[in-house]
């Protein structure tokens, strides 16, 4: 095997600033860990842009190749619950923030981090879903713990970034009636092709909430937003409702009062992806090859090099991002 690879290296100049480019890197180099894997593919995270910028809050130590989430083969093994060939999933953790990530054509990681890539699930459509879907499926399934999906009224925030545009399809898919919360007003079609049955702009549903607590509208909602977004939310909940939230792009401070949870008995529930124990991630990963198989994958994703990666990083700082980009690897 070629000790040789390529990957996506960022690297902070004298001057502070920071520059990305497709470089050599040598196996020999990658951190201590149980798996070699050989990637096949990645996807882009918000974390991973963030990481790509030269941000210390998330990467401390450049140079660097980003990429929190891939999937590939086993190449070496130190450990017995995975031999050479088979093909994983390794999604969050350290790696891709202070650990070489999946923007390389090899990964070496602990085996703490992996889980097995399940029948029913290609390497594709594993990084479709990627940690952004992850995390949509952890909101659902604690969605599903309190109030149940089937025939409930569902909201999405942010829904056509990663994690809602997941969320958007694995809701309706459970049975829910889901209305959809986006910035883009050109993205309807989009929305309702996978599965929103409404869909409201985010200026129009901020200017229509009540707060401290105003009209009820929803049984249940995934937030990616924070902020004023979740604010409106906490508002706008029917007796019971709950709210799962998983992100701060609106900003990660929220205004509210005890009305809605004391009068209400209204749940606000935090979610993270990242740092779960392999366990809970890998039954995550089953359901979606068994009971939650999200049909028509495919549009929901776009598929880019190492050169195409690093102009969508520039639209997703921007929030211009629609649907999953992948990153596949020769």
């Amino acid at each position: 095997m070629d000790n040789i690879f390529n990957a996506i290296v960022v690297e902070e100049n004298e001057n502070g600033t920071f520059s990305q480019n497709i470089k050599e890197k040598n196996i020999n180099d990658l951190p201590e860990g149980d798996l070699l894997v050989r990637v096949k593919y990645s996807c882009l995270n918000y974390k991973d842009a963030l990481s790509f910028s030269g941000n210390k809050g998330v990467t401390k130590n450049y140079p660097h190749t980003p990429g929190i989430d891939a999937t590939g083969i086993v190449e070496f093994s130190t450990s017995s619950e995975f031999i050479k060939g088979e093909e994983v999933i390794v999604s969050g953790y350290d790696m891709g923030m202070n650990t070489s990530g999946g923007f390389g054509e090899y990964i070496r990681v602990p085996k703490g981090w992996a889980s097995h890539l399940p029948d029913g699930l290609d390497a594709l459509g594993s990084m479709v879903i990627g940690t952004a879907g992850l995390t949509a499926g952890l909101c659902v399934g604690a969605l599903q713990s309190i109030n149940g999906v089937a025939n409930k009224k569902a909201v999405v925030t942010g829904a056509t970034g990663g994690v809602g545009c997941i969320a958007v399809k694995l809701l309706s898919l459970l049975g829910a009636d889901v209305t959809a919360i986006s910035g883009k007003s050109e993205a309807t079609e989009f929305l309702q092709s996978i599965g929103a049955k409404e869909i409201l702009l985010r200026d129009d549903f901020l200017s229509s909430v009540r707060k401290p607590m105003g009209k009820g509208q929803w049984d249940i909602a995934v937030d990616v937003a924070g902020g004023d977004i979740l604010s409106g939310l906490i508002a706008s909940m029917n007796y019971g409702g709950a709210i799962t939230c998983c992100g701060l792009v609106a900003g990660p401070n929220f205004d509210t009062t005890v009305f809605p949870f004391i009068l209400r008995g209204n749940s606000l529930i935090g979610i993270d992806s990242g740092m779960i124990p392999i366990k809970e991630k890998s039954k995550i990963w089953q359901l979606f090859a068994d009971d939650w198989r999200l049909d028509g994958l495919d549009s929901l994703h776009k598929t880019v090099d190492m050169q195409g990666m690093m102009g969508e990083v520039k639209k997703i700082l921007i929030g211009n991002q629609v649907g999953r980009v992948i990153l596949k690897h020769n």
